[in-house]
């Protein structure tokens, strides 16, 4: 069985961490739901390039925090941020992709 991240997450969300950067936060429920994704192994840094079709050099980082149940993701965007005029201002709606991806999970 598979299931979306969105559907495994309490949510999912994107901000910029600075103008040519943008992070993804995966935030789980529970420790369970927590232990069960990172256990599956199938965030990495090749999967997160396939999904927002970069090269896997700009996914510089994918770290999980234990304490809190989540997991951020760290991305090099080609494109700038904040100053008038730019299209992408804010990185909102950017996590969709991650939310829509789907991973073994198994049944409890």
């Amino acid at each position: 069985m598979t299931r979306t991240i969105g559907e495994i997450a309490k949510f999912v969300t994107s901000k910029n961490a600075g103008p040519f950067l943008l992070t993804l936060d995966i935030v789980f429920p529970d420790e369970l739901t927590y232990r069960r994704f990172t256990r599956v192994r199938a965030l990495d840094r090749a999967t997160v390039a396939r999904l927002y079709g970069i090269k896997e050099d700009d996914v510089l980082k994918i770290i999980e925090f234990d304490p809190a149940y989540a997991m951020k993701v760290t991305l090099r965007r080609p494109w700038g941020s904040g100053a008038v005029g730019e299209t992408d201002v804010y990185g909102a709606q950017q996590h969709v992709p991650l939310m829509q991806h789907r991973v073994p999970w198994p049944e409890a």
